[in-house]
């Protein structure tokens, strides 16, 4: 966790003094939030360096009274029996009315970009990144999808400019308790 808070103080600190102008990147939307809720699977990433070696990764979304979403980030380091890490920043709907443009916070005060890039309109399967274009998750509501879809996802990721050549898809491989 230390790690984390740490990589993402320091991305917040560098990202102030960077000149660089983005173009505009997807958004989907307009976005019904309680439908969005609930638990995501991660099906592909370009990860974060805390979970380079992430299996079992799921991001759970809820809505709290104040319309600000706790979320909850569980995966297993290295295999399916490996040590459990649990992430739990909050995130914010900073985009009306579209509400695909979150701020996420891990460490008060500071809040990272986090972009609903794509959705399909049955709520099951979902993109999540950031305008540098330097992270993104590709999620679903099932510990896997089609590979044409995913063929499909990819295509899209490059269409908005991401280099995949980082994406890693997630091992998920439940094994019985």
């Amino acid at each position: 966790m230390r790690h984390l808070v740490l990589l993402l103080c320091a991305a917040a600190l560098l990202s102030g003094c960077q000149s660089h102008r983005y173009d505009p990147i997807a958004l989907a939307g307009p976005i019904d939030i309680p439908r969005f809720m609930g638990d995501w699977y991660v099906i592909a990433h370009i990860p974060l360096p805390p979970e380079r070696q992430a299996w079992n990764a799921i991001e759970r979304y809820d809505l709290n009274e104040d319309d600000s979403i706790a979320t909850t980030f569980t995966f297993r380091q290295g295999d399916a029996e490996g040590e459990e890490k649990r992430y739990t920043p909050t995130a914010f709907v900073t985009d009306d009315p579209s509400n695909a443009v979150w701020k996420m916070q891990f460490l008060w005060p500071f809040k990272a970009d986090f972009r609903v890039i794509w959705l399909d309109e049955d709520y099951q399967t979902t993109i999540i990144g950031r305008q540098k274009r330097d992270y993104v998750w590709i999620m679903a509501r099932q510990p896997e999808i089609d590979a044409a879809l995913y063929q499909e996802l990819k295509q899209f990721l490059q269409d908005q400019g991401y280099d995949l050549t980082e994406l890693r898809q997630v091992p998920q491989i439940w094994l019985p308790k």
